[in-house]
C-alpha cells in the first residue's frame, strides 16, 4: 500500500476508534434508541439521494439494516448506556469476528481450520478475562449487551457476505434507511415521548455535533473510505487496520472520559485482539500445486494414411 493509503487507513481506524468515545458523550444528550434513530437518520439523508439505487436486492438490504442497525447498534447504544465503558465497548465489539467466523460455518458452509479455531478461543479467553474484570468493578449487564451487540454484528457481517455488495458506501447509506421508523418505534414504546421530546427540544451545538459525527464522518467518510481501500487492494492487505480500532478506543477513553485501564484489562485487550488477528487474518498455508503432467509418450505403429506419419499413443 502507498504511504498516504496507509495513512487513510489508519485514520479510519481512529475515526471508528473514537467514535466509542462520542457515543459516550451522546448518550448524556439522548436516549439510546432515539440517539441510534437519529444516527441513521442523518446518515440516510440527504446522502440515499446522491449515492444511486441500490445495487443489491432488498432483502439483504433489509435484512442487514435490522441486523446491524435495530439490533447490533440498540444493544451496543443501550448497553454504554447502562454502564459499559467506551474503551472496553470498542474492545469487546471485536469478538464479532469469531461470531461471524461460526456463524459462517452454519450459513456458509466455511469450516475453520485449526489456526482458525484456536484464534476463536484465545479471543473467548480474553472476554472471560475483560468479564471478570468488569464483574468486578463495573456493571455487568452493559458488557453482556455489549457482547450481544457483537452477536449481531457477526449476523449482520455473513448477510453482507451473502449480499456482496459492489459498493460499500452505497450499500450502508441504504441500509441505513431501515432502522429509522423500528428504532424511533421502539424508543416511544420503551423510553416514552416525554423523554425523546425533552431531548429533542434540548438539542444544542454539542449534541447536533455528536450527530453529525456517527453519521456523516463514521459512516459516510468511514465506509467510504473503507470500501475504496478495499476496492484498490486485497482485503489482506486492509482488514489489519482494523485492529487498531480497540487501540484507539481504548486510549481516547482514557485521554478524554479519564477510563482507567487496569492490569487485567490490557491482558483481556492482548487475548482478543491475538485471538481475532489469528480468526480473521489467517489464510492458512496455499494448497499444493498440482503434479505436473507426465511426459506423453509417443509410439509410432504404423503409417497414418491422412498424414503421412505415425499414429500417437498417450
Amino acid at each position: 500500500m502507498r504511504p498516504a493509503h496507509i495513512a487513510l487507513a489508519a485514520l479510519v481506524a481512529a475515526v471508528w476508534g473514537v467514535n466509542f468515545v462520542v457515543i459516550e458523550i451522546g448518550l448524556g444528550h439522548f436516549p439510546p434508541l432515539l440517539f441510534s434513530a437519529l444516527r441513521f437518520l442523518a446518515a440516510a439523508l440527504p446522502a440515499v439521494f446522491l449515492v444511486g439505487r441500490p445495487k443489491v436486492a432488498w432483502k439483504w438490504i433489509v435484512g442487514v439494516g435490522l441486523a446491524l442497525g435495530v439490533a447490533k447498534f440498540s444493544l451496543l447504544f443501550t448497553g454504554m448506556d447502562l454502564g459499559a465503558p467506551a474503551g472496553l465497548s470498542s474492545l469487546i465489539l471485536q469478538i464479532q469476528a469469531v461470531f461471524t467466523a461460526l456463524f459462517a460455518f452454519v450459513a456458509l458452509g466455511e469450516r475453520p481450520g485449526r489456526v482458525k479455531l484456536a484464534g476463536m478461543a484465545i479471543a473467548l479467553v480474553g472476554i472471560a478475562v475483560a468479564a471478570f474484570d468488569e464483574g468486578t468493578s463495573g456493571p455487568l449487564v452493559g458488557f453482556v449487551l455489549v457482547i450481544a451487540a457483537a452477536v449481531c454484528w457477526g449476523v449482520s457481517n455473513v448477510l453482507t457476505r451473502k449480499a456482496s455488495p459492489p459498493d460499500a458506501l452505497n450499500f450502508m447509506v441504504w441500509v441505513s434507511t431501515v432502522p429509522i421508523l423500528p428504532l424511533l418505534a421502539l424508543s416511544l414504546l420503551l423510553e416514552g415521548p416525554e423523554r425523546d421530546l425533552a431531548a429533542l427540544r434540548g438539542l444544542d451545538w454539542a449534541g447536533l455535533g455528536v450527530i453529525v459525527y456517527v453519521a456523516w464522518v463514521t459512516t459516510i467518510f468511514g465506509f467510504g473510505a473503507w470500501g475504496w481501500l478495499l476496492r484498490r487492494y486485497p482485503a489482506s492487505s486492509v482488514a489489519p487496520f482494523s485492529l487498531l480500532v480497540p487501540v484507539f478506543g481504548m486510549s481516547s477513553a482514557a485521554l478524554f472520559l479519564g477510563e482507567g485501564v487496569s492490569g487485567l484489562r490490557w491482558c483481556a485487550a492482548a487475548l482478543l485482539v491475538g485471538g481475532v488477528a489469528l480468526t480473521s487474518l489467517w489464510r492458512g498455508s496455499p494448497p499444493p500445486a498440482p503434479p505436473s503432467p507426465a511426459p506423453v509418450e509417443r509410439v509410432t505403429d504404423a503409417p497414418d494414411p491422412l498424414v503421412g506419419g505415425g499414429v500417437t499413443r498417450g
